[in-house]
């Protein structure tokens, strides 16, 4: 079952339930996906394009948190957290610090890389191969301390 289909079905699943926080924020995620899907006018999304969108709304989320929090707007950030809470249901879990760190030391290698000017090709080749497994902001600080402050 792809993932725009799961979302589908659990929506319905929410909708039966009458869990209307996990229904809304199920029906912002196969909106999103749906968008995505008449770009092309195509009946299903491949995995990977789906987990894209998924990590676009991800970030959304996460900059959202940061900014009701920042203006003390406690029950925006919690409903935020709440959807935050369930897109990451159906994403594939980000590989963690060390594992972060050994793909950055492979692609440093790889470019040749030896200063902080060259950050941009550490990036380039990390998130051309791992794009959607690993966090860029991690590899971006990963890849400042190897290369040097």
């Amino acid at each position: 079952m792809s993932i725009v289909q799961d979302v589908s079905q659990q929506m319905k699943e929410a909708m039966k339930a009458k869990d209307r926080a996990r229904t809304n924020a199920l029906r912002g995620m196969r909106s999103a996906l749906l968008n995505e899907m008449k770009k092309d006018n195509s009946e299903d999304l491949p995995d990977e394009t789906s987990i894209a969108v998924l990590r676009r709304l991800e970030k959304q989320r996460g900059e959202s948190i940061e900014a009701f929090d920042k203006a003390g707007r406690t029950e925006q950030a919690d409903a935020e957290r709440a959807e935050l809470a369930v897109i990451q249901e159906f994403l594939p879990q980000l590989a963690d610090e060390a594992a972060t760190r050994t793909i950055v030391e492979g692609a440093i290698a790889q470019t040749g890389a030896s200063s902080k000017k060259e950050l941009g090709k550490v990036m380039g080749a990390v998130m051309k191969d791992h794009k959607g497994e690993v966090d860029g902001n991690l590899v971006r600080q990963i890849a400042g301390e190897l290369l040097g402050d």
